[in-house]
This record gives C-alpha cells, structure tokens and sequence, in this order.
C-alpha cells in the first residue's frame, strides 16, 4: 500500500488479489472499484498487445510465467486500461515464496513507458 511503484499481486490461482494506488493510474480503475478478479478473467479485463499490435498470449505475460516457472520474467508490451487507454509498460514479475519455501503466488512490478 505504501509503495510508490505500481504493483499487482495474484495468488497461486493467478487470481488478481490486490493492485496498488500507483497502478491503478495505469490499470485504468481503482482497486476498489474492481476488487478481486479470477484468473479466468483478467485476459478479458486487461487487454494485452506486442509492439506490433498482435494480442499476447496469457501463458507468455511475465505474471504468468513466474506463477508457472516460480523464477523472475520480465517484458514490455501495451496494456489496455479499463478507462479504454492504450498504455505502453514495462513488468518484472517474480514469484512469492513463503516460510519453508511455500509458495504463496506472484507480484508483478510494472511502470509505463513513455513512447
């Protein structure tokens, strides 16, 4: 809550459990506003495109692949906000891990990209 970076953090579900003041400039609503999200239904929620307009596949957004590999990704593409903007952004994702190496899902620390 406290950080000034945008953060977005989902469980081991891929459900979307919480996303921060600073992110919601770039998600395009407040947390508040969208509360918890499913997994099942983020891809249709948040819009993703490469550089060259092509939608992204879920399986290869740096979110996903820490939750699938447990292991840091990183990547850039454009996001659609809920408010209809187009927003070029830069993630790093990394998986959360607990006490005794529990495994408790992912964070993803994202920022935009002037363009």
């Amino acid at each position: 809550e406290y950080l000034a970076m945008p953060i977005f953090i989902v469980d081991t579900n891929g459900d979307l459990l919480y996303y921060n003041e600073p992110a919601e400039e770039i998600l395009g609503s407040r947390f508040g506003e969208t509360g918890p999200i499913s997994a099942n239904n983020l891809a249709e929620i948040f819009k993703t495109v490469d550089h060259e307009g092509t939608p992204i596949k879920s399986s290869k957004l740096p979110l996903v692949r820490a939750l699938v590999t447990k292991q840091p990704s990183h990547g850039s593409f454009w996001i659609e906000g809920l408010d209809g903007r187009l927003r070029s952004i830069a993630v790093t994702a990394f998986p959360i891990i607990g006490q005794a190496d529990r495994f408790l899902g992912a964070i993803a620390i994202f920022w935009e990209v002037a363009k």
